[in-house]
């Protein structure tokens, strides 16, 4: 009766019935302003003052003025001045990063989904636990030595997959992240983050277990990336994960091989 139970919510969950039923209706859009008016209140680390701020981040950023951004800060606040992106104005929360930024594993999914949009911090939900256990089983943890983010950093009404605009809107600041962080490896979870970033058509059943090069626009350097399933998917189809586990057994190899381990 458990597994029937999870299964059922599991199912409810992908098809957009995400939210409980309170009492009063919640007007999200009008909590997503009021989030937006107290994050801009707020003083931000590292900027003197609000014209130095001014100077470096313009009120909307373009991607084309990305090449100003010179830290994650700076990136974070370009992001929540961006408003091109239309599900900025649907989500709650910008989803932006989470764990050591320091790392030198950076993992990158497609998009947050109704807990990660809830608490702003990416893979929180049950795909988030999966993927920490995941991790875990070779030494890793966010923690301490690896570095998660997103294609998208806002959530998709009703946890659709993102279009090919928005992730082309998206694209130049999830590049300039990963050029902040200036990782080893990345571990490309799911089929959209790979599309994205290696420029392929290819099913990630296709493309998963193997190791790929990405290309830093602005530098060019080379870093190898690896592709994986997506935990939700792993929740769905669970007969998948004997090959998630050998794809962790050739992440933690690269690493011995690099001497991160």
């Amino acid at each position: 009766m458990i597994n029937e139970n999870l299964n059922f919510l599991l199912w409810n969950i992908e098809n957009g019935a995400d939210e409980a039923i309170d009492n009063k209706p919640i007007n999200y859009f009008e909590c997503s302003k009021k989030q937006t008016k107290l994050k801009d209140s707020l003083p931000e680390d590292n900027i003197k003052n609000n014209n130095q701020r001014d100077k470096i981040i313009p009120k909307q950023l373009t991607p084309e003025k990305l090449l100003e951004v010179k830290s994650l800060q700076d990136l974070k606040i370009a992001l929540n001045s961006f408003n091109a992106c239309s599900l900025k104005t649907t989500a709650m929360n910008t989803v932006f990063g989470d764990g050591n930024p320091e790392s030198k594993i950076m993992l990158i999914g497609e998009a947050p989904g109704a807990d990660e949009d809830r608490m702003g911090i990416p893979f929180v939900g049950l795909s988030g636990k999966l993927l920490d256990k995941m991790l875990a089983s070779i030494a890793l943890s966010r923690e301490k030595n690896v570095y998660i983010s997103n294609i998208i950093p806002w959530r998709p009404p009703g946890n659709r997959t993102p279009t090919p605009t928005e992730v082309a809107l998206c694209l130049p600041f999830i590049r300039k992240h990963i050029e902040l962080i200036n990782p080893k490896i990345l571990l490309l979870l799911g089929g959209s983050a790979a599309s994205a970033l290696l420029n392929t058509s290819d099913a990630v059943s296709r493309m998963r277990g193997r190791w790929f090069e990405y290309s830093i626009p602005e530098t060019n350097k080379k870093i190898d990336a690896l592709v994986t399933f997506h935990p939700a998917f792993l929740l769905r189809s669970a007969s998948q994960k004997k090959l998630a586990w050998k794809d962790m057994i050739m992440l933690k190899q690269k690493l011995a091989d690099l001497g991160e381990i």
